[in-house]
């Protein structure tokens, strides 16, 4: 699964420029120029797909970007810990279970599957394959 978003910004009355995601509604933000308000989108998108972890919901998938739309990806570290939380939920790992085949605690595994926590890519990459998956870096022009 790819975590980068399809965008929509509009200017407001003001000339202000409001971000906001289709896919996930939650996150809406803005800037006074386009660089700000992409800049803010990216962490906006994160900050809602964080709560969607936290209420235990499932991460949506990514719609295809339409003409006017950008696209905004949310930080590598958090993409593989959504990627985790995603794979982890469609097996019906348990954070219990998963710490069972790392051979870590519970706790570490809380963490490491928890967006707003700093965690080294590594180790949220050594879980994916735990669970089955792979991590896989694409680059692509900004």
């Amino acid at each position: 699964m790819n975590f980068y978003y399809p965008c929509e910004l509009v200017a407001d009355e003001d000339g202000y420029l409001v971000a906001s995601f289709p896919d996930v509604p939650e996150a809406i933000t803005g800037g006074s120029d386009r660089l700000e308000a992409m800049e803010m989108a990216g962490d906006a998108l994160a900050v809602a797909l964080a709560g969607y972890v936290n209420q235990k919901r499932e991460i949506p998938t990514p719609r295809a970007v339409e003409a006017g739309q950008e696209l905004v990806a949310v930080p590598t570290v958090v993409a593989a810990k959504l990627a985790l939380y995603s794979a982890m939920r469609a097996q019906r790992i348990t954070k219990v279970e998963l710490a069972r085949r790392l051979g870590v605690s519970e706790s570490a595994v809380r963490k490491l599957t928890n967006p707003d926590h700093r965690s080294h890519i590594g180790q949220v990459q050594k879980a994916l394959q735990a669970v089955g998956h792979n991590l896989a870096i694409e680059v692509t022009p900004a």
